[in-house]
């Protein structure tokens, strides 16, 4: 290649032949954007090309979402009151622009789902409705007012939602506390593991410190519930130190 070493190139096909794209993979960052430099724009074979970095789906995804943000009309309203019909929605809209439409969405029986759609002529518009209609109360009832989302795109938002927050638990250690209160002052962390050790596998022992110095509590995690529940039975009223120690075992849903 005139632009540098490639390492792949692959026209995209199905069963009636290409599909009109391609991906070639360049040995260097340099290489590739020689190629982009000289070749977006070029016309081959009666066609003009366009020849850019890859990206990869979620990439596309996020470009397209801040796209959207920038340029959004349709304004999606939530928690009306179930007396706003569509004439009140947009008499509650209106003084922000002008309105393509208001609808407020109704069941079979006619009766207000509680939502709606306004949409605005100008992005403008939508956004200062958004902006200052959010959380304001009408009728007692706090709006929610956002950019309206396609079905695919709510549930896409709601998958990367899901997988933050499991990545997010898969990084805490795992583990059932217990919590340890009348800590003499001369325990640290160490000696904390040091002295609940002998009940299981612990994976965190840490004393409460205040500007240097322990402030009388402390948290041990261990690896199962029966652990952790013989670890309370023997050592809440043991003397450590100078002190009868208080042990307690830890609410399950809050993990170590």
């Amino acid at each position: 290649s005139a632009f540098g070493n490639i390492l792949s190139c692959k026209v995209v096909c199905d069963d009636n032949g290409s599909k009109g794209y391609a991906y070639v993979h360049f040995d260097s960052l340099a290489a590739a954007n020689r190629a982009i430099w000289h070749m977006n724009g070029v016309r081959l074979n009666n066609r003009q090309v366009y020849v850019g970095r890859f990206k990869f789906p979620e990439e596309r995804a996020a470009e397209v979402r801040t796209r959207d943000r920038a340029t959004f009309t349709n304004v999606f309203v939530k928690n009306i009151g179930d007396d706003i019909d569509d004439e009140k929605l947009k008499e509650l809209f209106c003084e922000y622009g002008p309105t393509e439409s208001v609808k407020v969405i109704r069941d079979a029986s006619g009766k207000s789902k509680g939502f709606g759609f306004v949409r605005y002529e100008t992005h403008e518009a939508a956004q200062k409705a958004v902006l200052d209609l959010h959380g304001k109360s009408i009728d007692g009832k706090v709006l929610y007012v956002g950019r309206a989302q396609k079905k695919i795109e709510r549930l896409a938002e709601l998958r990367r939602r899901f997988e933050r927050l499991r990545l997010k638990e898969k990084s805490r250690p795992p583990g059932v506390p217990i919590y340890i209160k009348n800590l003499d002052e001369t325990i640290n962390d160490e000696k904390l593991k040091e002295e609940f050790s002998s009940f299981g596998s612990i994976s965190r022992a840490k004393v409460m410190m205040e500007v240097g110095q322990g402030k009388g509590f402390g948290v041990v995690c261990f690896s199962s519930f029966e652990e952790a529940t013989k670890a309370v039975d023997e050592m809440n009223g043991r003397v450590v130190g100078s002190k009868p120690l208080h042990v307690t075992l830890g609410q399950a849903r809050r993990r170590c």
